[in-house]
C-alpha cells in the first residue's frame, strides 16, 4: 500500500471527539493500551512532575531510528494529546503501520500534567471565548516545559530544567531521536507550521491538510518578527539565542538575559544534542476567515502594528494597576499560586518586549508597505483575544483567594469562615478590596468577551479536524525523514 493510502486511512479513522481528555483519562488509556498490547507497547517511567504526578512514555515499535512526540508542552494546548492518544492506539494495534513508520516511538501524551489540570475547566465546553478565558492557565517562561532546557549563550545562563523537562532530556540524550514533534497549538487564528529546515515538497501538503478541512492558513503577523519564512504559514523554528540577539539589537536593554525568564527550547536543545529534526504545527480552536485576507488596506503595516502595541501597553498597565491594588491583601499561599506567578512574570518582562517590538517596527523597511487585511485583523482583533487571557487568570487568582478563605461563593464576610473575620476591621476591609476586584474583573471578562463575539465571525474547529491536521503533518515529515 502506498504511503498516501496509509495516511488517508489514518486520517479517516480519527474519532468524532466531542471534548478533550483529562490528564487522568490520558493516563488510564495509556495503561490500558500497554496491558492490551504487551508485545508492542511498553510504559516507560521517566520521572515525576513538580507535584509528584508520574510522567511516563509509551514506547512502541523497534525501529533503528527513534521518534519523540509529546503533548501539552504548554498546558492550554491539548490538541496534541488527543492526536497522540489516537496514533498510539493505531501503532500498537497495527504491525504493518509500525513497519511503514519504522521508528521506535516515544510518546508522552501530557508532559505538563499539573498545568494541564488547571485548564480542564474548558475541556468539555461549551467551546466559546468566555469559557476558554475563564478557565485558562499558562505558566511563566521559567515554568514552561518547552522553554526550560539548559542554555549558556553570551550573558544568558539557564541551568534549572524543570523535572518535566528533565524527562524529555533523558529521552533526547539517550535515544537521540531523528524526529521530534512538540505538539503545540494556538488559541485563535489559522494554521501555521514551524520546522527545523525547509522541506519544500511538504509545504503544500501541510497547506492541503488544513484547507481540506476548511481551516485558513495564518497569513497575518508572525509570532515574532525574527523567524525565517519558508513559505506561506511555514516558518523556521527559532530559539532563545535568536530571541536574545533580537532583544540585543532592538530593546535598548544592556543585558538581554534580563528579559528572558526561561531557557532553551526543546528543538534548539535536541538539534544541538542529537541533530534532531523537529516540527511544530500550530492550530486554532477558533478561526475567522479574515486571517488569510491578503488584500492591502488603507494604512501601513507599521501603523497597524504600532496600534496593537499601544493597546497592549494599555492592557498591561491595567493588569499591573489591578495587581498592585490587590497585592497587599493577598495571602502568602496566593502569592505562591500559579496564577500569581504567571501574571507577575509577564508584568516583569512584557513591557520591555513591547518596546523592543516598537523599536523594530519603527526601523524595519518591510513595515512601510500597506498592511494586509490579515495583518490588521491579527493586530486589532486577535491581539485583544490574547490580552483577555491574562484578565481571566487575574480573576482566577482573586476568586481562588476568596474561596480559600471561605468568602467566595458564600458571600464575603457573611460566609461561615468570613463571619469570624467580619469582627475584625482589617479582615473585613481585606475582603471588601478583593470582592470589589473580583466584581470588576468578572465584569471586564464578560464585557471583553462580549465585544470579541461581536467583532469576530468565528467558527469552532471540530477536534477531529485539528487532530487530523496535526497527525497528517507529523506522519508526512516522519516518513520523509526515513528517506523513503
Amino acid at each position: 500500500m502506498a504511503f498516501n493510502d496509509v495516511l488517508e486511512d489514518l486520517l479517516k479513522g480519527v474519532p468524532d471527539y466531542t471534548r478533550f481528555y483529562t490528564v487522568d483519562e490520558l493516563d488510564q488509556r495509556s495503561e490500558a493500551l500497554a496491558a492490551k498490547y504487551p508485545d508492542a507497547v511498553e510504559l516507560v517511567e521517566l520521572g515525576a512532575s513538580r507535584k509528584g504526578t508520574p510522567i511516563r512514555s509509551l514506547k512502541i515499535g523497534s525501529g533503528e531510528k527513534a521518534a519523540l512526540m509529546f503533548g501539552c508542552p504548554h498546558p492550554n494546548e491539548p490538541i496534541g494529546a488527543m492526536m497522540l492518544d489516537y496514533i498510539s492506539g493505531r501503532l500498537a494495534s497495527d504491525a504493518d503501520l509500525r513497519r511503514e513508520l519504522d521508528y521506535t516511538w516515544y510518546i508522552i501524551k501530557c508532559i505538563d500534567p499539573d498545568g494541564t489540570r488547571l485548564n480542564e475547566g474548558w475541556f468539555a465546553g461549551p467551546f466559546n471565548i468566555e469559557t476558554y478565558v475563564r478557565n485558562f492557565y499558562r505558566p511563566p517562561g521559567y515554568q514552561q516545559v518547552e522553554w526550560t532546557f539548559p542554555i549558556h549563550y553570551k550573558t544568558l545562563n539557564f541551568d534549572r530544567p524543570l523535572p518535566e523537562t528533565q524527562c524529555l532530556i533523558k529521552i533526547i540524550d539517550n535515544e537521540r531521536p531523528r524526529f521530534m514533534y512538540s505538539l503545540h497549538n494556538a488559541g485563535f487564528g489559522g494554521a501555521y507550521w514551524y520546522i527545523t529546515g525547509a522541506v519544500p515538497k511538504l509545504h503544500a501538503r501541510f497547506h492541503e491538510l488544513a484547507k481540506t478541512r476548511n481551516i485558513p492558513l495564518a497569513l497575518g503577523e508572525p509570532e515574532v518578527p525574527y523567524c525565517e519564512k519558508f513559505d506561506d504559514a511555514v516558518f523556521g523554528l527559532f530559539g532563545v539565542k535568536d530571541t536574545y540577539d533580537y532583544y540585543k539589537e532592538h530593546s535598548g536593554v544592556e543585558d538581554p538575559s534580563t528579559m528572558i525568564s526561561g531557557g532553551s527550547g526543546s528543538d534548539e536543545y535536541a538539534l544541538t544534542a542529537a541533530g534532531t529534526f523537529s516540527l511544530v504545527c500550530e492550530l486554532p480552536y477558533y478561526y475567522d476567515p479574515r486571517i488569510e485576507d491578503m488584500k492591502p488596506i488603507d494604512r501601513s503595516r507599521r501603523d497597524s502594528f504600532l496600534a496593537r502595541l499601544g493597546e497592549s501597553e494599555k492592557h498591561w498597565n491595567y493588569v499591573g494597576e489591578m495587581l498592585a491594588r490587590i497585592e497587599p491583601e493577598l495571602s502568602i499561599s496566593a502569592k505562591d499560586s500559579p496564577f500569581y506567578d504567571a501574571i507577575s512574570d509577564n508584568l516583569k518582562h512584557i513591557p520591555a518586549s513591547i518596546q523592543a517590538e516598537r523599536n523594530w517596527a519603527l526601523s524595519a523597511r518591510e513595515m512601510e508597505r500597506p498592511a494586509t487585511g490579515a495583518e490588521d485583523f491579527d493586530n486589532m482583533v486577535i491581539a485583544r483575544f490574547y490580552n483577555m487571557l491574562s484578565i481571566g487568570m487575574l480573576l482566577r487568582l482573586v476568586s481562588g483567594e476568596l474561596e480559600a478563605a471561605g468568602a467566595g461563593a458564600a458571600g464575603g464576610a457573611n460566609s461561615a469562615n468570613g463571619a469570624n473575620d467580619a469582627n475584625d476591621a482589617n479582615g473585613a476591609a481585606r475582603y471588601a478590596v478583593l470582592e470589589k476586584a473580583r466584581a470588576e474583573l468578572d465584569e471586564a471578562v464578560a464585557r471583553g468577551c462580549s465585544e470579541l463575539e461581536k467583532a469576530l465571525n468565528y467558527k469552532v474547529v471540530p477536534i477531529a479536524d485539528l487532530v487530523r491536521i496535526q497527525l497528517g503533518s507529523g506522519m508526512l515529515l516522519a516518513k520523509h525523514l526515513l528517506g523513503s
